[in-house]
């Protein structure tokens, strides 16, 4: 466990760090990833920050909120439906026309949503393409700036997907990861797919990419807007889980402030050991190996996992056959391999 003095104390020296640290915060005008952005906004010297969302009015707010917090950090909004693949593209066009390098991509786009399958007009399904396979598609394509950050003045180079880290489970299609194929599709599958999937794919792009740091991790609870597409009794449900686990909430500021520590504490480094530092001791890797690279952890950013049904599947080879359809799938809705 990591205590709330140590993250606050890490975090004061990150302007140490030196200018112009590149964050890119996809779902970045809501919840979680508006808290994190704040946080890194407040805390790094001059930063450059890239808020991805659907909400123009909300993101000129924040910009506005952002610039008065630290009037030497550069805020841009862009306004995309990421659900859908192309737009994700091209967010990923406009920020390499910009940027040769980012520090931390951080992806917590998502909705809580009942009923049955949503496809896109590229053939996803809505839910699972805003929790799994755009965020791998943000990942992909935006690699090559990652890996260019890494290393330099200690600077990290880091993904953080916020998801389900700790709750993997047994694929209820592991023939048909996309629940592509009739029957295969519940509001249960596709949340053990793209947290499970999610889980696994860490480790693969780490052993692919060891300049660069993944993780997915849980956040707890926490209240945001996921629920914004539910029905009316959904939202009504969804408030009575929250009050009932009050006691156990983790206040947005808070996670904005825990996830701006997972984000570069040198206890996280590449597996290459960039991004970190001599004195530190890195943290435990997804596999179990110190330094892997591929980090599964928990809100108090404790190594985390179903450590049975994920050595199951290191054993079958399954990061990598994971990785490998999510290209295919990728490249299928968009018609190319990346931007």
């Amino acid at each position: 466990m990591v205590s709330l003095s140590e993250v606050a104390a890490h975090n004061a020296s990150l302007k140490g760090l030196g200018a112009g640290l590149v964050g890119v915060f996809v779902g970045g005008t809501s919840g979680i990833g508006e808290s994190t952005a704040r946080a890194f906004v407040k805390h790094t010297a001059a930063p450059k920050v890239y808020l991805i969302g659907r909400d123009e009015t909300k993101a000129s707010s924040i910009i506005g909120e952002f610039s008065k917090l630290n009037p030497e950090g550069q805020v841009r909004f862009i306004k995309s439906d990421v659900s859908l693949l192309r737009n994700v593209d091209s967010v990923c066009d406009q920020i390499k026309s910009q940027e040769d390098k980012i520090n931390l991509l951080f992806l917590s786009s998502g909705v809580l949503k009942t009923g049955g399958r949503d496809e896109t007009a590229e053939g996803l399904d809505k839910k699972f393409s805003l929790h799994y396979f755009s965020r791998q598609r943000f990942t992909m394509n935006l690699l090559p700036l990652l890996s260019r950050a890494s290393g330099v003045n200690n600077q990290p180079a880091r993904v953080i997907s916020v998801l389900g880290a700790g709750h993997e489970a047994r694929l209820n299609a592991p023939d048909d990861l996309d629940l592509a194929k009739p029957g295969n599709y519940t509001m249960r599958s596709v949340a053990v797919h793209s947290t499970t999937m999610t889980s696994l794919a860490v480790e693969a792009l780490a052993a692919q990419n060891p300049d660069v740091a993944f993780i997915h991790d849980s956040p707890g609870v926490v209240r945001t807007a996921l629920d914004r597409e539910m029905t009316w009794w959904g939202k009504a449900g969804t408030a009575v889980l929250f009050i009932l686990a009050k006691p156990w909430m983790v206040p947005v500021e808070e996670s904005g402030e825990r996830h701006l520590y997972l984000g570069t504490s040198p206890r996280f480094p590449a597996k290459s050991g960039k991004g970190g530092q001599e004195n530190v001791q890195p943290a435990v890797g997804s596999d179990g190996i110190t330094g892997s690279g591929a980090y599964i952890v928990s809100a108090d950013q404790s190594p985390t996992g179903n450590k049975k049904v994920l050595d199951e599947y290191r054993k079958a080879g399954m990061p990598a056959k994971v990785w490998d359809r999510t290209v295919e799938v990728m490249e299928k809705a968009t018609g190319k391999v990346g931007a």
